[in-house]
């Protein structure tokens, strides 16, 4: 009897260290995948297309390493760690994506789950933010308003996943502060045309009045 019991301990000893194995691969590569893409992000404000490029290519072979070791143990697959760098990786794809007026990659063409991309569109409303405030600081309102619209796009499209968070990862919270953001931008974007407006509008009675 203490042989059998010696037995089934030591596989399943020798099981959770190779889970526990295929974890720390999964855990550092996604530490890793979260770093390249927020440096890729970095990158792209800079609108250094070539440096985010070279980042989101070494963090897709990273996340795609991760994938394949984790496949076997499910339970570590969808722990949460894998899902964060996938959404930030999503994120800084499709901010790169918006930014070169490319196509938005898609969730098979990104290699992820559809939940995580999509929590990687909610994110993405926040850098492209950033994006419209830059463009109104430099005087071009009109890419500005381009961005804005793209904004509100993706709120509209994350208005259609009506499903439980336990399915969808909490991704009503990430739509919550999506639209948060997009009220805050519509009224920066708003107040700035407003204000341009009346500024011609006053230089030209200047003009007028000169003449």
């Amino acid at each position: 009897m203490s042989t059998g019991l010696e037995e089934a301990t030591g596989r399943i000893l020798e099981e959770l260290e190779k889970t526990s194995a295929a974890r720390e691969i999964g855990l550092a590569n996604s530490r890793k995948v979260t770093r390249l893409a927020a440096n890729a992000i970095r990158a792209l404000h800079r609108r250094d297309f070539t440096k985010a490029h070279s980042l989101l290519e070494e963090a897709s072979v990273l996340l795609e390493q991760a994938s394949q070791v984790l496949a076997p143990y499910p339970r570590v697959l969808w722990s949460g760690f894998l899902h964060d760098a996938q959404k930030e990786y999503a994120e800084a794809c499709i901010y790169q994506a918006v930014v070169a007026a490319h196509p938005i990659p898609d969730h098979e063409e990104l290699k992820i789950p559809g939940v995580a991309w999509l929590h990687g569109v909610a994110e993405t409303i926040g850098e492209l933010r950033r994006a419209v405030l830059d463009w109104l600081r430099e005087g071009h309102s009109h890419e500005a308003e381009k961005f804005f619209q793209v904004m509100e796009k993706m709120y509209e499209i994350l208005l259609q996943v009506d499903f439980p968070d336990s399915m969808t990862a909490g991704l009503r919270r990430a739509t919550d502060a999506g639209r948060a953001i997009l009220e805050r931008t519509r009224a920066d974007l708003s107040l700035t045309i407003v204000q341009s407006r009346l500024e011609a509008a006053l230089a030209r009675s200047v003009q007028a009045f000169s003449s």
